[in-house]
């Protein structure tokens, strides 16, 4: 997911660019997000039995941020959803 970041070969959902609007996050933020993130959750879709992946990671400002993606069948990475990651320490 990291190769397809660095080479952009990536594609955001409406919802995506919704979301990351809606949290002042920029595209950059998203991509710092996956880039120093780790997978926290793997989720297979009921329907189209396709894997989802939760990456938890840090926008370029350190706000921890979570990202969930595929890979369609073309083999770009699909950006489904973001958000800002709540903590509770």
């Amino acid at each position: 997911m990291r190769e397809k970041v660095r080479n952009r070969q990536y594609v955001m959902a409406l919802h995506a660019e919704e979301e990351m609007d809606g949290d002042n996050l920029s595209i950059f933020d998203i991509e710092s997000g996956i880039l120093t993130g780790n997978i926290r959750e793997r989720q297979k879709d009921k329907e189209t039995a396709e894997w989802k992946y939760v990456i938890e990671g840090q926008t370029l400002t350190g706000v921890n941020i979570a990202v969930v993606t595929k890979l369609s069948v073309t083999e770009k990475l699909v950006i489904i959803t973001v958000w800002r990651e709540q903590r509770y320490d």
